[in-house]
């Protein structure tokens, strides 16, 4: 009896599941999710691929080529109103808005879309490929309820194919070249420059580039672009410092959503009608839960504040001090006891109502929480009328009782 490869299967069913979309001419979105955190979303119109998303690095992989294809375009100085960003496809949103008012041409949506599509199809063969039998339970979902129904350009059944094939070549050859387990959204960061710069060919020039651009910041997919060199020959050339350990690869976090006014990653929604102006911030590294937030929260009438940097975070709630602050408790550099901590040693925000965040609502983080001063806990999800009724206990309850104070 001949074995299944089950990593093969899951290329196989990748593939049969856009078939079968382009066969039902669907008109909608597919999702295709790998448990348990990566999702990968494409919408057709008429069995065809309109737009692609999800997947490690949504936000920045969308700036990426956005940044390549548009030079003229300072993606740093968009700025656009909180109705013209669909949650669902912000991005392909933008590209719209941005071709109405005639600063791209059809050309460069259609790069973008082949860019991204490309990317995406050669991250999901990656985790395929190498991916744990756990990790290859794929569920694809369509939902015809969900799609873009004015596309900028729509890409042909043909085209599609030979784009699956291009991304299956690509990763054969990536693999034949020892990359097998290095994911281009890695980013390589230099360990030991001292060592770097003693090694053989390395002249001066080189080495400036290296302590510029290899710090950390910039994924192999993102240095590819700025080095302006594939992806496969660019990665080859760093894979002998990696091995001696001159340079490592860590995962870096996504890049902040695009919103109205933005100082570094901070940003912040006005919203000046409704519930008296109230504003409410978040602090939290992950861009999908202050989208999520800043969802719930403008919607409800507030105004909203998205902090995504923890260092920067005392500055921020200083410079706009809000009503009520959500506090992710697990971040990189300072966790949220730190900065809870922080806030109440500024006197004009130690009356601030701090909601700490968290997927782990146990005992032990409750009594650390209370001892640096967060008013309350809430548990992950978010979810709306959690959200909701933080703010009517910790800020409306509050500001009436005071109103009714004043009265008397």
């Amino acid at each position: 009896m001949k074995s299944v490869d089950t990593k093969q299967s899951n290329i196989d069913k990748i593939i049969a599941e856009f078939n079968t979309c382009n066969e039902l001419r669907l008109k909608g979105k597919l999702e295709i999710t790998n448990p348990p955190s990566k999702s990968w979303i494409f919408y057709f119109l008429l069995g065809r691929v309109v737009w692609s998303t999800g997947g490690v690095h949504p936000v920045r992989r969308y700036f990426r080529h956005l940044t390549n294809n548009c030079q003229d375009i300072d993606i740093n100085k968009l700025r656009f109103r909180a109705s013209e960003l669909n949650q669902n496809y912000w991005d392909y949103k933008v590209l719209n808005i941005l071709h109405k008012r005639k600063k791209i041409e059809v050309e460069t949506v259609v790069s973008i879309v082949d860019n991204t599509l490309e990317e995406i199809l050669f991250e999901m063969i990656q985790q395929a490929e190498t991916g744990s039998q756990t990790d290859l339970s794929l569920a694809c979902v369509r939902n015809e309820q969900e799609l873009i129904d004015t596309p900028i350009t729509i890409s042909s059944a043909e085209k599609f194919a030979h784009q699956i094939k291009k991304v299956q070549k690509q990763w054969q050859m990536w693999d034949e070249a020892g990359l097998r387990n290095v994911s281009p959204n890695l980013a390589p960061i230099l360990r030991k420059p001292e060592e770097l710069k003693a090694q053989k060919g390395i002249n001066e020039r080189i080495y400036k580039t290296f302590v510029t651009l290899i710090n950390g910041k910039f994924t192999l997919f993102d240095l590819s672009i700025k080095m302006k060199q594939g992806i496969l020959p660019l990665t080859k050339s760093l894979l002998p410092y990696i091995k001696k350990g001159i340079i490592d690869l860590i995962e870096v976090p996504d890049l902040a959503l695009p919103v109205l006014q933005e100082t570094n990653q901070t940003t912040l929604i006005q919203k000046p009608d409704g519930k008296k102006g109230y504003l409410i911030a978040c602090i939290d590294d992950s861009p999908q839960i202050c989208q999520i937030l800043n969802h719930i929260i403008t919607k409800a009438g507030y105004r909203f504040l998205g902090i995504q940097d923890s260092v920067q975070a005392l500055g921020a709630l200083i410079e706009h001090r809000p009503d009520l602050v959500f506090l992710d408790l697990v971040m990189p550099v300072a966790n949220g006891y730190e900065v809870c901590s922080q806030i109440r040693r500024v006197s004009i925000l130690a009356d601030t109502p701090v909601v700490i965040l968290t997927g782990n609502d146990g005992l032990v983080d409750r009594v650390r929480a209370k001892m640096v001063g967060a008013n309350d806990f809430m548990g992950k999800p978010v979810e709306a009328e959690k959200v909701l009724a933080m703010i009517q206990k910790h800020v409306l309850a509050t500001h009436t009782e005071s109103n009714q104070a004043e009265l008397n």
